[in-house]
């Protein structure tokens, strides 16, 4: 499972012209299923995303987390961050999850979100979406539950 984060002053998405998540200041967190992942790699994820240090404190270093500032969260369904582009000019999907148990994880993230306190906002899952991201610095990192110890 990954996550790709993008610290934002503000963001939303529309499905249709109609907003249907709307953020502050916080993280924009696009979110990818592969085949074999579990609950318990959304429950890494989420809890690795809302405590990561990625906001500045007063000296600008990388010190706050999500649940320090009190951010908000933007959480959107991403299969293609399970892209493999090694072959041809094509990407392949074959490592993303089925759309069942891809839409059963991602609720399972966004539980996990919640329950920390934030304010979490998402797409629609498997719909067309317009972004409009607000990306703060640029900070942008990509999370991935395989690589956790």
């Amino acid at each position: 499972m990954k996550a790709l984060l993008q610290r934002v002053s503000g963001a939303w998405v529309s499905v249709a012209s109609e907003v249907v998540g709307r953020i502050g200041r916080g993280l924009v967190v696009f979110v990818g299923v592969a085949n074999g992942d579990t609950e318990r790699d959304a429950q890494y994820l989420a809890q690795k995303t809302v405590n990561l240090r990625i906001f500045s404190d007063s000296e600008g270093k990388f010190e706050l987390s999500a649940l320090d500032i009190r951010g908000e969260l933007l959480v959107v369904s991403q299969f293609t961050l399970m892209a493999d582009t090694g072959k041809g000019r094509r990407p392949s999907f074959t490592e993303a999850a089925p759309p069942a148990r891809a839409e059963e994880l991602f609720e399972q993230f966004v539980k996990q979100a919640r329950a920390t306190g934030l304010k979490v906002e998402t797409g629609r899952f498997q719909q067309y979406m317009q972004v409009e991201i607000h990306n703060d610095g640029p900070v942008t990192i990509l999370l991935d539950s395989r690589g956790r110890t």
